[in-house]
């Protein structure tokens, strides 16, 4: 009887050894191949957006994709702590990429700390974007202080019951801790994966002084300049 009891702690083991010392190195995933390269005469317009634009078309009408706008936003905080999470890309222009959060949230607090890349938009524009949102979201947005501790899910659920009683669909007010932002950038970088692993990339950016230099980096459009990177 020992002897049986011991068996499912040996078997346990020996399954936690194999799981831990799983080797993945060998995961791959094909993309393009050489029919199908990314090369500057593909560009039709030498700037930046124009081509986002087209890029961001092209997964839209991708069935496999589900939320297209989803990008990771990268932060760092005044010690130089960096941060990455999801957010919903909810609109972008020449003037920029905009996105809504909570201001007292860590990516909104590490933001405003960045001086000439991000801003904040006016609350008329986050005033407009709030009222168009779901009624579910707004009350969301409503009752919870992003990021900030709580006891448990309970202080959120009794906030949303009480915020529900209160505000009917049409009369959620916009929380005075949550707005948009304008991420203006200064390098944009367009990436196709190979599966040879020689990716194409192709970056551009404002141009520092002597640029371009007609070799490395070419002049584009609307005082954008591009250059092909290394993979």
């Amino acid at each position: 009887m020992r002897r049986h009891r011991q068996t499912p702690l040996i078997i346990t083991k020996v399954w936690r050894k194999a799981l831990y010392s799983m080797d993945i190195g060998g995961m791959r995933h094909d993309y393009n191949n050489k029919k199908n390269l990314f090369l500057e005469e593909h560009i039709q317009k030498k700037e930046p957006f124009d081509l986002f634009q087209k890029w961001f078309e092209q997964v839209q009408r991708d069935p496999r994709t589900v939320e297209p706008n989803a990008v990771c936003l990268s932060t760092c905080t005044k010690d130089g702590i960096p941060s990455g999470r999801f957010v919903l890309l909810k609109g972008f222009n020449k003037d920029g990429f905009r996105f809504f959060t909570h201001y007292t949230s860590r990516k909104g607090q590490d933001l405003v700390r960045i001086e000439g890349d991000v801003e904040k938009l006016c609350f008329d524009v986050a005033d407009t974007y709030f009222k168009s949102r779901p009624y579910q979201s707004q009350i969301g947005a409503l009752c919870s202080d992003q990021s900030k501790p709580i006891f448990d899910r309970d202080v959120l659920a009794k906030k949303e019951t009480e915020l529900r009683a209160t505000y009917k669909e049409g009369e959620v007010p916009r929380p005075p801790f949550w707005g948009g932002y304008l991420l203006k950038p200064h390098t944009i970088e367009f990436w196709q994966g190979q599966t040879d692993r020689i990716h194409d990339r192709i970056r551009f950016r404002f141009p520092k002084e002597g640029e371009p230099d007609g070799v490395l980096t070419k002049q584009g459009e609307d005082g954008w300049i591009y250059e092909r990177l290394c993979p």
